[in-house]
């Protein structure tokens, strides 16, 4: 189906769902509106309890956004994540154990054999693959799923939802979950909800509302945003908001910026040219073109991936995101969707589509791009063998943020650095406070992008119960599990797609219990529910082991990142291997120059040692790491690519140093300059059996 016809086939659904006539009634134990990977998990639990559940999508396709393009995904610590959601990527490493699932690439015995481990997971995946395993997994449990239902209307007796009505059906259940990420079902049932950013006072957290400085995927020189440079009066250039941005730390309803995870290849044989978008007028694209040549003009010559964080998927595909200050992220043009109607929503994703596509096909095409970038981009393309019936085009768009419960108990910022700890876990979240940009304005007679956010270094924290039940009030037999009660900044970390499969899953466990005991949700004996999901295997409560300083192998001495001394606001991640113990910790690509890491060894006796670097190599990651060596004569800098991957999985050496005993001596990675994510996993430090001069040998 070609982009046009998506467009023209969600209006008249649109206009046709105004009248329902001869609808087919179906019902349930449990009903689940929405088909992304937390409704999927929801269902399937629901039916391992013995309850009779359907799932509800108003698309036309199961897994959302992890069968939308997000391959790469987003947690930051695994360890945190349990139940079904583990399956799921357990099934990912099962599938590409097979030699046969590596069509454009040939893996080692060793990785088959990895990825075939009972325990093994992978968090890498193609979309058409998702959506595979997780339409495998709905019908293992003979869930039944209907797909292209809009919600229309939603019954209740009371406080009890008793029916909802779609485009031909009317769906009757005892208890109801909303798996969204609009909260469609929450908002008809009368359950309060946000849009937007509160303002910091209102939680007394610091994160929350219009950021006072927004310092990262920003504009990096100065661009003219008026429409004839340096007058005002002129008006402003396409892709520029109107007004100062509001006060620093007020709340205000800007929604941080959409846009879709993009399927791309290099590989001919399966690549798609760039297409010219409907109505596509190279003068909107004014604001990148001036900021081209702004860099030019600067001698910092403008290179694609500072527009574009590429993701390597399997087969030679991607999983392309927004990065810079112009990039996918359609900026200041999602306000309305949350409380869009269905044509509304289907002309904002037409306009983010259309606005992607502008901005590949300009890169592509125009004289005014440098002919690096030129090049590079006409070897890219979307992947011909994913979302078929989409043209290549991602079936979902990358909606992060849209209504967001308000209940009895709210997760906050406070939340998520661990100063309040809910009783009622039901999952654990273990991601940066994360929020992109929410609007581009002016500042200055420049223009700058506000409301970016990344801010980690804390570990996984419990997600409470009371935040996806709706006021007993407002509904009883409801289950809001994706647009969960949570402030704008906490929701920044709480919205992966693993945790929505891990609460969709506690969604459901706890609709099973309180259907067996003929109880509201908001009045489910929380103990109980506590030990099902435990016995389901779900991760309730963060107790890490706690490291050795240094891990001994042989007489060579390795220092690990948790025992490091640290600068700065680090985050903590085990999403790219391979890495020392239990993961390693990256920059955020933030704060540049205001981050580094100092490893400190305790050396058993003076003499030479080899200094080597382990890190996780990855697309993303920083070309011109500084790592700094402290050492007995003084002190040397190696620049490192964390872009290259190390030879045969072997720590990169640094060289050979004459180091005194004891802590005196150290090896600290910085990010002065950096541009990309900067990874510290571990130094390693391998006595030579020679003796020379306090000098650097190799």
């Amino acid at each position: 189906m070609s982009p046009a016809s998506w467009l023209k086939t969600a209006l008249v659904t649109a206009i046709l769902c105004q009248t329902v006539s001869a609808a087919e009634v179906i019902t349930a134990d449990i009903c689940i509106y929405g088909g992304n990977a937390g409704g999927v998990a929801a269902g399937v639990q629901a039916a391992r309890m013995g309850k009779t559940a359907v799932i509800i999508e108003p698309g036309n396709h199961l897994g959302g956004m992890t069968s939308g393009g997000l391959g790469s995904t987003d947690i930051g610590n695994k360890a945190a994540i349990g139940g079904i959601a583990r399956e799921f990527y357990h099934r990912v490493a099962q599938h590409y154990s097979r030699p046969e699932a590596w069509q454009a690439e040939t893996k080692p015995s060793s990785t088959l054999a990895r990825l075939a481990a009972p325990d093994a997971t992978m968090w890498t995946f193609e979309p058409h693959v998702a959506e595979n395993i997780l339409n495998h997994m709905a019908e293992e449990a003979q869930v039944r799923i209907v797909f292209r239902q809009p919600l229309l209307s939603v019954k209740k007796d009371g406080e009890r939802i008793t029916e909802i009505t779609t485009a031909d059906k009317i769906f009757r259940a005892k208890m109801f979950i909303d798996a969204t990420y609009e909260g469609d079902l929450m908002a008809k049932a009368g359950v309060s909800f946000t849009v937007g950013r509160e303002a910091n006072s209102q939680y007394n957290e610091t994160l929350n509302g219009i950021c006072a400085k927004t310092p990262e995927h920003q504009f990096t020189v100065a661009v003219d945003p008026y429409l004839k440079p340096g007058d005002p009066s002129s008006g402003l250039l396409p892709f520029i908001q109107s007004g100062d941005g509001g006060k620093a730390g007020a709340g205000d309803r800007a929604v941080q910026a959409y846009n879709f995870r993009l399927c791309y290849t290099k590989n001919p044989a399966n690549r798609l040219p760039h297409t010219k978008p409907d109505g596509y007028d190279p003068a909107k694209y004014e604001l990148l073109a001036r900021y081209l040549e702004a860099l030019v003009a600067a001698r910092k010559q403008p290179e694609l991936m500072q527009f574009l964080l590429v993701s390597d998927m399997p087969n030679q595909k991607t999983d392309i995101n927004n990065r810079g200050g112009f990039s996918t992220d359609f900026i200041g043009a999602n306000y309305d969707y949350p409380n869009a109607n269905y044509a509304t929503r289907a002309k904002i994703r037409k306009a983010h589509e259309d606005y992607i596509r502008g901005f590949f096909f300009f890169l592509a095409t125009s004289p005014r791009v440098p002919e690096n970038i030129h090049k590079e981009i006409q070897e890219w393309g979307p992947a011909k063998d994913e979302f078929s019936d989409t043209g290549g085009w991602p079936h979902q768009l990358y909606v992060r943020e849209a209504r967001r419960m308000v209940s009895d108990y709210v997760m906050t910022e406070h939340n998520c650095r661990g100063a309040l700890q809910a009783a009622d876990p039901v999952g654990l979240a273990a991601y940066t406070m994360d929020s992109h940009n929410c609007q581009r304005i002016v500042k200055n007679g420049r223009v700058e992008n506000e409301g970016d956010v990344e801010v980690g270094g804390f570990p996984p924290y419990p997600i409470a119960y009371r935040s996806i039940v709706p006021k007993s009030a407002e509904c009883e037999n409801l289950f809001v599990p994706v647009c969960l009660s949570a402030t704008h900044i906490a929701y920044g970390s709480i919205r992966m797609e693993p945790v929505f499969m891990l609460l969709g899953q506690s969604a459901a466990t706890a609709a099973a219990l309180a259907l067996d005991a003929n109880v509201s949700a908001q009045k489910l004996d929380y103990e109980k529910l506590r030990d099902r999901l435990l016995a389901d295997k779900q991760v309730l409560a963060w107790k890490p082991a706690s490291p050795p300083v240094h891990v001994q192998q042989s007489s060579t001495i390795i220092v690990d990142d948790s025992q490091t001394q640290i600068t700065g606001e680090w985050v903590h991640s085990d999403k790219v291997g391979p890495f020392v113990g239990s993961g390693y910790l990256h920059d955020d690509d933030s704060d540049k120059g205001q981050k580094q890491v100092r490893f400190v060894p305790t050396l058993p006796s003076a003499g030479q040692y080899k200094v080597s670097i382990s890190y996780a190599a990855e697309r993303n990651r920083a070309d011109n790491v500084p790592v700094v060596i402290h050492y007995a004569a003084g002190e040397e800098t190696v620049i490192v690519n964390q872009q290259q991957p190390q030879q045969g999985g072997q720590p990169l050496l640094l060289g050979t140093f004459n180091f005194e005993a004891g802590n005196n001596g150290w090896v600290e990675i910085r990010t002065m300059d950096t541009a990309g994510h900067v990874i510290a996993d571990a130094i390693y430090f391998e006595p030579v059996p020679t003796s020379g001069p306090s000098a650097r040998l190799q």
